[in-house]
C-alpha cells in the first residue's frame, strides 16, 4: 500500500520559514518524481514546486520562487518544501504527490499539512 505522509505543518507569522516533509512508503520513491501543491477552501489545488526522480531538476510557481525550496532524500524516501519569508497568502493546506517518471499525472497524494501564517 503506497502512503505519503506530510508533516512540518503549523502556525507561525509572516515572514517566518517553515520546512515541510513527506515521507513515503510502498513505491519505489526513487523512480518517482515528487510534487508539492496547496489547496486553498473554495479554490483549486494549485501547483507549487516539484523535483524529478534524480534530483536534478526542480520546478516552482514564479510566487514562491526565491522563497520555495523544494529538495530529497532518495534514500530516506523524502521530499522537502523549504518555505521562507512566509505571507498570509501562502496559508492552505500543502500536499505532497508522486508520479512515476515519464507519466503524465501524479498518482498518489498525501492527506495534507495545514500551513497558518497570521499578519
Amino acid at each position: 500500500q503506497v502512503q505519503l505522509v506530510e508533516s512540518g505543518g503549523g502556525l507561525v507569522q509572516a515572514g517566518d520559514s517553515l520546512r515541510l516533509s513527506c515521507t513515503t512508503s510502498g513505491l519505489t520513491f526513487s523512480t518517482y518524481d515528487m510534487g508539492w501543491f496547496r489547496h486553498a477552501p473554495g479554490k483549486e489545488n494549485r501547483f507549487v514546486a516539484a523535483i524529478d526522480w534524480t534530483g536534478s531538476s526542480t520546478y516552482s510557481r514564479d510566487s514562491v520562487k526565491g522563497r520555495f525550496t523544494i529538495s530529497r532524500d532518495n534514500a530516506k524516501n523524502t521530499v522537502y518544501l523549504q518555505m521562507s519569508n512566509l505571507s498570509p497568502e501562502d496559508t492552505p493546506v500543502y500536499y505532497c504527490a508522486a508520479r512515476r517518471r515519464g507519466a503524465n499525472a501524479y498518482t498518489y497524494w498525501g492527506r495534507g499539512t495545514q500551513v497558518t501564517v497570521s499578519s
